[in-house]
């Protein structure tokens, strides 16, 4: 009795067993895989394959991130009439499938249509890794439940990162093992079938909405996009400053892993967050945004960089999930996962428009420097700092009466 007991956790609503929880967890971990095995071999692919043009290797990792918003959105919308859990085999199936064609692939042109249907089975999976955690979990427990789907979600993308690493000095075919992974949560999904998510209680702010707040939506995605797009500033350009200033090539991949591993911290105690910052929570998480690009810009040598890098993902990852959270409270149980599609794909579009943005603002301000895109961006955040204390009692810039109520 003790034992059954023991394997149980609480949802706010129910209980469901351990290994449910671990398909929720299973689903979050991979949700960032799409585009990591290439990164690794992007160097190699002219010397695998001599023919191939620059812009044939632009195109495998550009066009599954084209596919990936529109079939999130799909499958948020699809979600809304149709048994989820469908859904969420199909994506995996999509998913796993092409990371084993991956292996077997012997040409360019292979790789890049095969990384695209990965694409379309990533962007059907991606909305159901938080979409599962709201259906399941309710009130504190899924704030908490998102935030430790955030954290394995990190944690997964920075040891991927470093195995595939490895792997690709072994042979560039062996990247695209982690895109088997799915394979794990296909399997683990059998018992999502199992055991079926409880309605939500009476008092949920949920059941308040009869469809989705499209105002409170926009602002949560407006948002996240600005956020998102601060951020990317770390992983895209402090390689271009690491090189610059003659720092050993090899720390930026330490770099950008503490950067995620930053991100991920916050998420194993969010509820504690919350508690302590109340409705300043988004207020002092772009303080510490700002911080960070800011050491980042004017950095002088190492210590510097790791101290912004981990400012900049600390503050990124403590908004992350609750932004996720606000998005399923704005919405009725069976609209929850959409609003969560809309909010989830500004992820991505940030990750596509970053560099056209810092682009487009160099040429204004006549510039190349390396340090611009931290400036520049900690410029707009500290705005956003501005904004955000001026109506912190904001819905989507603060925590307001309604979100605090359950």
């Amino acid at each position: 009795m003790l034992k059954s007991q023991a394997m149980k956790i609480n949802t706010g609503k129910g209980s469901v067993s351990l290994v449910v929880l671990l398909a929720i967890w299973s689903v979050s971990a991979i949700a960032s895989l799409p585009g990591l095995a290439i990164s690794p071999i992007l160097g190699d692919l002219n010397k695998v394959f001599p023919e191939v043009t620059d812009l044939e290797i632009q195109m495998l990792t550009s066009l599954p991130s084209l596919l990936i918003i529109p079939f999130v959105l799909l499958s948020g919308k699809l979600s809304e009439g149709r048994d989820k859990l469908t859904i969420l085999v199909v994506g995996l199936s999509i998913f796993f499938l092409s990371g084993v064609a991956c292996l077997f692939a012997r040409s360019m042109t292979w790789l890049i249509v095969i990384s695209c249907i990965l694409g379309i089975g990533a962007g059907m999976v991606i909305p159901l890794s938080t979409g599962l955690v709201v259906d399941y979990f309710t009130g504190d427990y899924r704030v908490r439940q998102l935030g430790y789907s955030s954290a394995i979600n990190n944690l997964t993308l920075v040891i991927a990162t470093v195995v595939t690493g490895y792997l690709a000095d072994v042979n560039w075919h062996l990247p695209f093992l982690v895109y088997t992974l799915p394979g794990i949560s296909l399997a683990l999904s059998f018992f999502l079938k199992r055991q079926r998510s409880d309605p939500e209680p009476e008092q949920s702010i949920q059941l308040r909405h009869k469809r989705i707040d499209r105002g409170k939506l926009a602002g949560l995605m407006l948002f996240y996009f600005f956020v998102t797009y601060a951020v990317l500033a770390v992983a895209f350009y402090a390689s271009f400053l690491i090189d610059d200033y003659k720092i050993d090539s090899s720390f930026s991949g330490v770099l950008i892993s503490l950067f995620f591993l930053a991100i991920m911290l916050p998420g194993l105690f969010i509820d504690k967050i919350i508690v302590r910052l109340k409705q300043n929570v988004n207020l002092v998480s772009l303080g510490l945004v700002c911080a960070g690009l800011l050491c980042v810009g004017i950095f002088r040598g190492k210590a510097m960089l790791v101290v912004g890098a981990l400012l900049a993902g600390f503050g990124y990852g403590v908004m992350q999930p609750v932004v996720y959270d606000k998005a399923a409270t704005i919405a009725p149980p069976r609209s929850a996962t959409l609003a969560l599609s809309f909010v989830m794909a500004m992820n991505y579009l940030a990750v596509m428009v970053c560099p056209f943005i810092v682009d487009l603002f160099r040429h204004l301000f006549h510039t190349h420097s390396d340090r611009f895109p931290f400036f520049f961006n900690a410029a707009a955040v500290l705005v956003m700092v501005i904004v955000t204390w001026r109506y912190r009692g904001n819905f989507t810039l603060g925590l307001d009466e309604s979100y605090y109520k359950s």
